[in-house]
């Protein structure tokens, strides 16, 4: 009988119970990196950047703002009160004239508490930057493409000089004989450079656009799609009313305050000419890249109250309060409204 190998039985292995599916997962997946201090506090940082700017800004204009406040101190309260009435309005109105520029319907506050923003973030920023980028944050938040609120925003800036215009006409046609106009109407040596810079502006852009390929693409799809969302607009009675209507009340609502600052102060100006010397002024040097316009415009409507017969100083301290009231009084609460859009997210 042949003797086999005997090969020894290894004793059978103990049974090791296996941990649990989720907390192998838990223990081979590697722990998150923690969020760079910066980031998390980005938001915080955005907030407070409103009021650091207007701060800064107020502290650089503070001989302005007390020289207004003083020459307000001597106006008449009534007049003044309905100056800030039509400074109101002209809030509703840009609310109105960007509800226009865009076929899909906004909320009406948030709309308007955008737009009390704006003028905040645009009397820091020149050439209504400011203005136009709270807008399209606020815009491309509600769910609007980039593209059409780009197109949205630059249909706006077409209309609003459009609107001024027109009403400057109806202004000259309803009052032919009050309106001392000869005085401020730009002569042939004004409007040779501002047709000069016109064609040069459009040349520059024709170009741009033949030598830098890259960006004919993006800036023929924007104009493309501008021209489709303004037929679009015009198709619609109450777009369009809204966008033409809100263009050219904010025009007469800027000059209305203007005026109820004059009457304040005993200004020898009638309404309908102090009306036309805001728009004139602002409409022949309003391209000027300032904040808000202050410094440019500040000048030819000091001009143009001079020349329509209102002594100077009386004119000067006019214009300081429609600053006072449009600017200087609204900055701090649209700035902190501006905040509270950015902690919510609105923005």
């Amino acid at each position: 009988m042949s003797s086999l190998p005997i090969v020894p039985i290894a004793p059978p292995a103990s049974t090791v119970p296996l941990p649990p599916q989720d907390a192998t997962d838990r223990t081979l997946t590697p722990a998150r990196p923690p969020r760079f201090p910066s980031a998390r506090h980005a938001r915080r940082v955005l907030c407070l950047l409103p009021l650091l700017l207007i701060g800064v800004w107020a502290a650089d204009n503070w001989r302005v703002l007390h020289d207004g406040a003083r020459q307000l101190t001597t106006a008449d309260p009534g007049w003044l009160a309905i100056g800030g009435a039509f400074t109101l309005l002209c809030w509703i109105s840009a609310a109105f004239a960007r509800q226009g520029a865009i076929p899909e319907r906004l909320p009406p506050g948030l709309l308007l508490a955008s737009q009390f923003a704006a003028g905040a973030a645009n009397n820091v920023l020149p050439a209504g930057l400011g203005a136009h980028a709270v807008t399209l944050r606020f815009l491309t938040g509600r769910g609007i493409p980039l593209a059409r609120a780009t197109a949205s925003l630059a249909l706006y800036s077409l209309v609003k000089p459009v609107a001024k215009i027109l009403v400057i006409l109806a202004l000259l046609a309803t009052f032919p004989t009050s309106l001392g106009a000869t005085d401020l109407l730009p002569d042939g040596g004004t409007l040779l450079p501002i047709g000069v810079g016109v064609a040069a502006a459009v040349a520059a852009v024709t170009l741009l656009l033949t030598l830098v390929r890259p960006l004919r693409r993006p800036l023929l799809d924007g104009l493309r799609t501008a021209l489709t969302d303004a037929r679009r607009l015009h198709t619609r009675p109450a777009r369009v009313l809204a966008l033409w209507g809100g263009a050219a009340g904010f025009s007469l609502c800027q000059a209305a305050v203007l005026a109820s600052v004059g009457a304040s102060l005993g200004l020898p100006v009638p309404w309908p000419d102090v009306l036309f010397a805001y728009l004139a002024a602002s409409a022949a040097v309003g391209a000027v890249p300032a904040p808000a316009g202050i410094g440019p415009v500040d000048a030819a409507l000091v001009f143009a109250l001079a020349a329509l017969g209102a002594p100077l100083s009386l004119a000067a301290a006019t214009v300081v309060g429609f600053r006072v009231l449009t600017v200087w009084l609204p900055l701090l609460p649209g700035a902190l409204v501006l905040t509270v859009l950015v902690r919510n997210k609105v923005l």
